[in-house]
């Protein structure tokens, strides 16, 4: 397999702006666990006996804010982060005279979208207007695509590895039922405690929302379900930011119904959730409402609910409109929307590989886990599977200058690979975890890794050297690898075969029951701690396969190894 970064062109960056939210999701879902697993105060509480009688159902509402240059329905610049009102058209403030002028670029990453989804392009869609009002929709309508959307009929696998609940096993298949073309409203600035200030740059904004089957009857697999959907639209570089950043907000339609019954519960409707864990957790929360209120003899109302991070409860909002309501039409301003074969032929051709094709490779071609290869893929926006192919292809072009050998056979690719994830994903994982920033492939430049690992293979570094190099070029060391290694003499002066059974000897005869449990119990587990002790023992100067070997020939075990 060629491994460079040109399988993932289309791939968008993560900022280091967003850290801090990040880190503030993550402390509210540590403090939203309880919730989630049921122990936490809350009025809805159901035992799983109680649960086992009855089944959920969700259906999503997915609504992803596309990577475009215009807007929607007008050629105003969409923008994010710039001053407000300043990317404002006058059919965005809903002027009167000012029409929809639709702008041809934004299909195309809305076609990328639904492609990467599976689903089949209309050659032929239709605008309607959603009436409703509300401070944020100018117009007192929204222009989508209800009726007649321009993608149908996708589909989503979701893997256990995916996250997905453990009772719906391997795999589980969900329906895209359509995904639809429409536009973002205004964004609301509340300002305490009676006012409220109107952002129009993300009017318009083009969206597209996915809408899936109510096939879903686990919250886990409902949250796992948002997850990969966020990441392959991320991977054909469809939307501008993942919900982390506000980019992407979910619906949730929740309804549940005795395990007997054939006909699906009144649903409510959860809105505007803001990340993966809310997904989940407000599911639990409106899953154990319903159950409750049923239980004791009341309805499910048709409704919009709300949820608040850290909440134990929904709360409700309004009553729940219906298309009626909504009084649905055709926008008389706007003509069909007509996408071509060929044109769905020229985008398909220029997507990337998806997600699960490339944690395919990793593991086949790598030899990652698959746990290892899924979170390469997913981590900062793809930003360290970026960092991992630069760093295997600066290995190879250093093996080659000393070594003079530039091929690599694939026994030598797998070791390599599980190598420099390891850097790349665990080592490197938790020096940002504790420094508590963002990943940069700037910190630790490619090169400087691939020589360390180089190093490494070469038996010049044990490593436990190659933990303290990393740590000192991620925390500002300018000095280049091979001074660092002789300034501190910090290079492998080899052991003696003697030297390393003494040391094994020395070990295993203080420990006698503990070797008696490795060789007459089979415990070969045990064996860590005979690692760990003489990686000790020799303070830098040993290298683990031979300690291992050493250790496993003392004890009889070099014919099970």
């Amino acid at each position: 397999m060629e491994a460079s970064g040109n399988r993932r062109l289309l791939q968008t960056q993560a900022s280091a702006d967003n850290i801090p939210i990040r880190k503030q999701l993550k402390d509210e879902a540590k403090q939203r666990k309880d919730v989630a697993r049921g122990t936490a105060p809350s009025e809805f509480a159901i035992d799983d006996a109680k649960l086992a009688t009855w089944e959920l159902t969700v259906g999503l509402e997915i609504h992803a804010q596309l990577n475009t240059e215009r807007k929607l329905f007008s050629g105003a610049s969409t923008s994010a982060s710039e001053q407000p009102n300043n990317h404002v058209a006058l059919f965005d403030c809903a002027l009167p005279g000012a029409q929809p002028r639709f702008q041809k670029g934004t299909v195309l990453p809305a076609i990328r979208a639904a492609l990467a989804l599976g689903c089949q392009i209309q050659n032929r869609s239709q605008f309607d207007r959603k009436h409703y009002f509300y401070a944020d929709q100018p117009a007192g309508y929204q222009i989508t695509q209800y009726y007649q959307p321009f993608a149908t009929s996708g589909k989503i696998v979701l893997n256990d590895f995916d996250g997905i609940a453990a009772e719906d096993g391997k795999s589980v298949d969900i329906g895209i039922q359509q995904v639809q073309l429409e536009q973002d409203t205004a964004k609301t600035v509340l300002q305490p405690p009676f006012e409220a200030m109107l952002d129009f740059n993300r009017v318009s904004h083009p969206l597209i929302e996915i809408i899936t089957l109510p096939q879903i009857h686990q919250a886990q697999t409902a949250a796992a379900c948002v997850k990969k959907i966020q990441a392959l639209l991320q991977a054909v570089n469809a939307v501008t930011a993942g919900m982390e950043l506000g980019g992407l907000r979910v619906d949730v339609n929740v309804s549940v119904r005795r395990r007997n019954q054939s006909s699906l519960g009144q649903r409510t409707e959860i809105k505007n959730l803001s990340s993966i864990k809310a997904v989940e957790d407000a599911i639990i929360a409106e899953r154990n409402r319903q159950i409750s209120v049923l239980e004791s003899g009341g309805t499910i109302e048709g409704e919009t609910r709300g949820w608040t991070l850290g909440a134990s409860d929904t709360v409700k909002l309004r009553g729940k409109e219906g298309e009626v309501d909504y009084r649905y039409m055709p926008d008389p301003d706007l003509g069909p929307l007509l996408i071509s074969n060929e044109l769905v032929a020229k985008v398909a051709e220029t997507l990337p590989q998806f997600p699960d094709q490339i944690a395919e490779d990793l593991v086949e071609c790598h030899g990652l886990t698959i746990k290892d290869a899924k979170t390469l893929v997913e981590l900062d926006g793809g930003m360290r599977l970026d960092y991992f192919d630069v760093v295997r292809s600066e290995l190879v072009a250093l093996r080659s200058q000393i070594e003079g050998n530039s091929t690599i056979n694939a026994t030598d690719e797998k070791e390599w690979g599980v190598i420099i994830a390891n850097r790349v994903l665990h080592e490197m994982g938790g020096l940002l975890s504790t420094s508590e920033t963002a990943f940069s492939a700037d910190r630790v430049p490619a090169k400087d890794l691939a020589f360390i690992i180089l190093m490494l293979s070469m038996e010049r570094i044990t490593g436990r050297t190659a933990k303290q190099l990393l740590a000192k070029k991620f925390h500002g060391d300018i000095r280049d690898i091979e001074t660092i290694i002789r300034n501190e003499n910090l290079e492998l002066v080899h052991l003696s075969e003697e030297e390393y059974v003494s040391m094994a000897r020395e070990l295993l005869d203080g420990h006698p029951v503990m070797v008696a449990q490795i060789k007459d119990k089979g415990q070969i587990g045990k064996l860590g701690f005979f690692m760990g002790q003489i990686m000790r023992k020799g303070e830098g100067k040993v290298v683990a396969q031979r300690a291992e070997a050493t250790l496993k020939k003392l004890l009889g075990l070099t014919k099970k190894s």
